[in-house]
């Protein structure tokens, strides 16, 4: 179930953004996003196959070994498994991962990277409510805090508070976690804050 988008006509929509990092205009024009996620995929403008696997290692926290080898955490993934999630060819997993040790800004980032553990994939087995939270002005501060807070005032118990990397995602997302379903009320009040674009349970 998807709220209705409550941003404003004046500065609450971002544009849409190509898998380059680029905003896209009202003319067509592409605009580059400074963000970290946009000059890490701009590295690999040339190549769609290399940015989609790349796109894959951020999005799942994965990292690049010394050896040029993807892991999580100290468990190594085949090239196969990744290439077949990325719908690419093995090769271009290589490629990838030889480009980002050859990169003094790219081996710091995929060395460190590290998967944080989520019960959203759980949340239907364990009877868990997520409800996502998409804001139109992700780098404000104070965002989580108030959001957080006033669940609290409504006595709901937060399982677990997740939210998307501004740096390094499109259109960064705050998830909720919650052992019981949140008030009507409460939902709206999320809604209706400034910066909400939409409001999914």
């Amino acid at each position: 179930m998807t709220a209705d988008d409550t941003a404003d006509d004046e500065g609450g929509d971002r544009g849409a953004v190509d898998s380059g990092g680029h905003e896209v205009g009202e003319s067509g024009e592409t605009e580059a996003v400074e963000t970290e996620f946009g000059r890490i995929m701009e590295k690999f403008a040339g190549s769609p196959g290399q940015q989609a696997v790349v796109r894959l290692l951020l999005e799942r926290g994965f990292s690049v070994n010394a050896d040029g080898r993807v892991v999580s955490g100290g468990i190594e993934i085949p090239d196969t498994g990744i290439a077949g999630e990325a719908g690419v060819d093995r090769r271009v997993v290589d490629a990838t991962t030889d480009a980002v040790l050859a990169d003094d800004e790219l081996r710091r980032i995929f060395r460190n990277i590290t998967a944080v553990p989520s019960l959203m994939d759980l949340a239907p087995v364990l009877g868990l409510t997520v409800v996502t939270v998409e804001v139109g002005e992700p780098e404000g501060a104070g965002i989580v805090s108030e959001i957080t807070g006033m669940v609290a005032k409504h006595d709901v118990p937060l399982r677990q508070v997740l939210s998307d990397d501004p740096e390094f995602a499109d259109e960064p997302e705050l998830y909720l976690i919650t052992d019981q379903e949140l008030p009507g009320a409460l939902l709206v009040e999320i809604r209706e804050l400034p910066y909400v674009r939409r409001v999914e349970f």
